[in-house]
């Protein structure tokens, strides 16, 4: 059988472990720190500025009478 090695392949147990990871350097995780604080910070500005888009205020132009109708 060509492919009897794939069912040896199961029993097969490697002794050589991975390489450890290497760790970030301090440069490394300080430019990590800082895209999360610009991308945060996007958020919540974009969230700041559309607040007033979202509130639904009582005296919005819509539900006041023209100046038309004031006048009859």
């Amino acid at each position: 059988m060509p492919f009897a090695f794939v069912a040896e392949a199961d029993r097969f147990r490697s002794n050589v472990a991975p390489p450890p990871r290497e760790r970030a350097s301090a440069g490394q995780m300080a430019g990590r720190w800082l895209l999360g604080l610009t991308l945060a910070g996007g958020l919540v500005g974009a969230l700041v500025i559309g607040m007033p888009a979202l509130s639904s205020d009582s005296s919005a132009p819509g539900t006041q009478q023209s100046q038309a109708t004031e006048g009859r």
